[in-house]
C-alpha cells in the first residue's frame, strides 16, 4: 500500500514539473546579433538585450565559443538564439543556433 502511494506520488510530481523543465530549458536561451566572428581568438562577439541570468544590461560583448564548430556556424549579422554560462571566469556561448 505505502509502495503504491509513493508511485502515484512520483508520477504525479513527474506531471507536474516535467513542463516546467522544458520551460527553464527553454528560457535559457536569449536572443543577439552577432556583430564579428573571431576565430583565431575563439570568440563570437554578439549584441544582446538584458541578461537575466546575469544580471547584466543588454551591450555588445565579447564570448567565447565552447565548441570551435560554432565559430563556422554563424556570421555577423546574424540573428542568433545563445545560451549564455561563465565558465573559468570568461563569459562563455555553450549553444548557439540562428534564430528564425
Amino acid at each position: 500500500m505505502a509502495g503504491s502511494l509513493l508511485a502515484r506520488a512520483a508520477v504525479a510530481l513527474t506531471l507536474i514539473f516535467a513542463p516546467l523543465a522544458a520551460i527553464a530549458e527553454a528560457d535559457e536561451f536569449e536572443i543577439g546579433l552577432v556583430t564579428k566572428v573571431d576565430e583565431a581568438g575563439g570568440k563570437i562577439f554578439i549584441k544582446h538585450g538584458p541578461l537575466r541570468k546575469f544580471e547584466m544590461e543588454g551591450m555588445t560583448m565579447a564570448f567565447r565559443a565552447a565548441d570551435p564548430k560554432m565559430l563556422k556556424a554563424v556570421k555577423p549579422g546574424d540573428k542568433v538564439r545563445f545560451v549564455p554560462d561563465r565558465i573559468d571566469g570568461q563569459f562563455t556561448v555553450t549553444k548557439i543556433e540562428k534564430a528564425r
